[in-house]
């Protein structure tokens, strides 16, 4: 009897933790992540966009760049990922500017990690268009070729324009994701941020695609022969 007794409880147990792991498992608004508003535009409409604000400058985007990258790089088609550098001051707006002209020569792939082991590793002080050209011409960058998208209308342009998206998306620290320019992610560490952001983009992708009701299982009925 003792033994029926446990093994019924253990059952029970086992049901009501099933039950309730979904629940748990639920996204919470104010607190897994907040609702931009109004919703800002994206590039693709047709696919889900996943938005990394971020700055050379900042520690934290430092000790994320890997770990996103690697998660980046196992997205499905129907995401697209984009970073957007932000100017909350003067020398985050420099490094803005500088992303945008490596992005402009082509170096950016290529100089994306170093960029931020000089800032924060080696400790370089790049604070200046000298102290940054004599980097990045150090690193193999065509002087002249940098120096032209320097200071070309286009990227000071998209540099204006990203500052205009942080602001738009109320960006107020970085790093911080937003997706399909809907919902700004939260997260206590930056393992977090990016368990959550899969779960937003699940989300977002199940709003897209809201499941159609099941189909009954019964055959369709046979016309009815004309006579």
């Amino acid at each position: 009897m003792r033994n029926k007794l446990w093994g019924w409880l253990a059952a029970l147990t086992v049901g009501l933790f099933a039950i309730s792991a979904p629940a748990q498992a639920q996204l919470v608004a104010g607190r897994d992540y907040a609702v931009i508003e109004p919703v800002q535009p994206t590039d693709d409409p047709s696919r889900i966009e996943v938005v990394e604000f971020f700055s050379y400058a900042c520690p934290h985007c430092n000790d994320l760049n890997p770990a996103i990258h690697q998660w980046a790089a196992k997205l499905p088609a129907d995401v697209v990922f984009k970073r957007v550098p932000v100017s909350f001051n003067p020398f985050y707006e420099l490094m803005a500017k500088l992303f945008y002209s490596l992005e402009t020569t082509g170096d950016l792939a290529r100089l994306d990690t170093p960029l931020f082991n000089a800032i924060h590793v080696k400790g370089l002080k790049l604070i200046n268009e000298k102290s940054i050209t004599e980097w990045v011409t150090s690193q193999g960058v065509d002087a002249l070729k940098f120096g032209d998208a320097w200071k070309s209308f286009n990227v000071n342009s998209k540099t204006k324009r990203a500052d205009q998206m942080a602001r738009n998306f109320r960006i107020q620290g970085v790093p911080a994701i937003a997706v399909d320019g809907r919902y700004l992610v939260g997260g206590k560490s930056l393992q977090e941020l990016l368990a959550l952001t899969d779960k937003v983009i699940e989300k977002r992708r199940e709003e897209r695609n809201p499941k159609s009701d099941k189909p009954s299982g019964k055959a369709p009925a046979k016309p009815i022969p004309q006579k």
